[in-house]
């Protein structure tokens, strides 16, 4: 059961749609930056950010930042894999809400969640486009809260 965001990005007005309801949900919340999972939480979270007068922060697979990171391990179902962000990214004032286009396993989602943890910064939220409800990846996001906007 695949899901494609592609149709979704290929049209205007569904992809607005989709910014204006988080742009909505985090409007007035005290967020300091929008942290985009690579790759496609990159789309949406640019966006996001741009609508919010928001900084936005990547977070990248490893090997793909020139700075000084921290950098988190996690599981994979065969493997691990790693994520990092720029040190200076975040200062433990800050709060920020985490975006991606797909919650499934959770894997990914939570170790960004202790990227961010490890910087000292809060997370206000995780949000997604989908989630794969089936497949349980909220319960690695430990009680973090957590939004989705359609549910399979």
């Amino acid at each position: 059961m695949f899901k494609d965001i592609t149709p979704l990005l290929a049209d205007p007005h569904a992809f607005k749609t989709v910014i204006d309801t988080f742009t909505s949900r985090y409007a007035d919340q005290n967020i300091d930056a929008i942290v985009g999972i690579d790759a496609r939480g990159f789309i949406f979270g640019g966006a996001l950010a741009y609508r919010l007068g928001l900084p936005f922060i990547p977070v990248r697979k490893f090997g793909k930042l020139p700075y000084k990171t921290h950098h988190v391990e996690y599981d994979l179902e065969y493997s691990t894999d790693k994520i990092e962000l720029h040190i200076d990214a975040l200062s433990p004032n800050h709060s920020v809400v985490i975006i991606d286009d797909l919650l499934a396993t959770g894997g990914t989602a939570a170790a960004t969640c202790e990227l961010i943890e490890k910087t000292g910064a809060s997370i206000a939220e995780c949000v997604f486009v989908i989630e794969l409800a089936f497949l349980e990846g909220r319960e690695k996001l430990k009680g973090r809260k957590a939004f989705s906007l359609v549910q399979y």
